[in-house]
C-alpha cells in the first residue's frame, strides 16, 4: 500500500499559531505559542510539520525567527511556506534547514523563476496551489492567477515533483476536504500531492487515503486538531 504522510499544520501570524477561516485575514482563530503547538504535535508522533508564515504571505511582515526556532529545537522534518516569493527569500527559507518549502504566487507571477528553481531544487521546492473556483488563487488568496488545469500543465512540465492543492472554500471551514478537485489534479500530473483544507473527521482521512494509488500520498491537518474533531494519533494510525 502506497505510504500516507499526514503533516499537522501550524500557522503564523503576529507570533502567535493561528487558524484562518477560508484564508480570510482576521478571521482567525488563536492558538497562542507556535513553539508549544510544535512540539506538542512532535510528541503525539508526527514527523512532518506544515509551517506556514501568513504575515509574509499577505506581504505584512515576517514570523521567520519563530519558523527557524521551530525548525532549529525540534526532531521534524518542517514543509515551510509563506512569501517565498526571490532568491534570497528561497535561500533564507532552505537555509533554515527545512526538508521543503512551498512556493505559491510567485509561481504564477514568475513562471521562469519558478521553473529554474524546480530545476535546482526539485525534491525541496513543492508548488502550493490554492483553489478558489476553478481557479488558481495568489497573494494570500486575494487575486486570480489563471485556469487550475493549465497553471498543472505548465509546472508539471517545468518538473513539479509536487502540489500542494488547498481548495480555498474548504479551507478552515471543517466541511471536509475537495476530493473531486485532488482526484482531478492528481490524474493531470504525475507529481505527488497533498491535500488541503476542510479536513473534519477521520472518515475525511480514510477518503484521502483512498486516493493514495492515485497520487495523493499526504494530507495537511490544522483546524480539526486543534478543536480536538481528530487527534493526531488516530489520524497517524489510519495513515498507516
Amino acid at each position: 500500500m502506497t505510504e500516507f504522510t499526514i503533516l499537522p499544520a501550524v500557522d503564523l501570524m503576529d507570533g502567535q499559531a493561528v487558524q484562518l477561516v477560508q484564508g480570510v485575514a482576521g478571521s482567525q482563530k488563536v492558538f497562542g505559542d507556535p513553539v508549544v503547538a510544535a512540539r506538542r504535535w512532535q510528541d503525539e508522533g508526527a514527523t512532518w510539520l506544515h509551517l506556514v508564515d501568513l504575515d509574509a504571505a499577505f506581504g505584512r511582515g515576517s514570523n521567520a525567527d519563530i519558523a527557524a526556532r521551530i525548525i532549529a529545537e525540534l526532531d521534524l522534518a518542517v514543509e515551510l511556506t509563506g512569501g517565498i516569493r526571490d532568491d534570497d527569500a528561497l535561500e533564507r527559507a532552505l537555509a533554515t534547514g527545512c526538508a521543503r518549502v512551498n512556493i505559491g504566487t510567485a509561481a504564477l507571477e514568475r513562471p521562469d523563476w519558478a521553473a529554474a528553481v524546480l530545476g535546482r531544487e526539485p525534491e525541496r521546492v513543492a508548488i502550493a496551489l490554492d483553489v478558489k473556483d476553478g481557479q488558481v488563487a495568489a497573494r494570500g488568496w486575494t487575486s486570480q492567477g489563471g485556469d487550475v488545469d493549465q497553471v498543472i500543465d505548465q509546472l508539471t512540465a517545468a518538473g513539479c515533483q509536487r502540489f500542494v492543492v488547498t481548495d480555498v472554500a474548504s479551507d478552515g471551514m471543517l466541511a471536509g476536504p475537495n476530493l473531486e478537485l485532488l482526484a482531478r489534479v492528481a490524474d493531470r500530473t504525475d507529481a505527488k500531492v497533498t491535500a488541503s483544507g476542510g479536513i473534519a473527521s477521520l472518515d475525511d482521512l480514510l477518503q484521502l487515503r483512498a486516493l493514495a494509488d492515485r497520487g495523493v500520498d499526504a494530507a495537511i491537518v490544522g483546524t480539526a486538531l486543534y478543536l480536538g474533531h481528530i487527534t493526531l494519533p488516530e489520524a497517524l494510525e489510519l495513515a498507516e
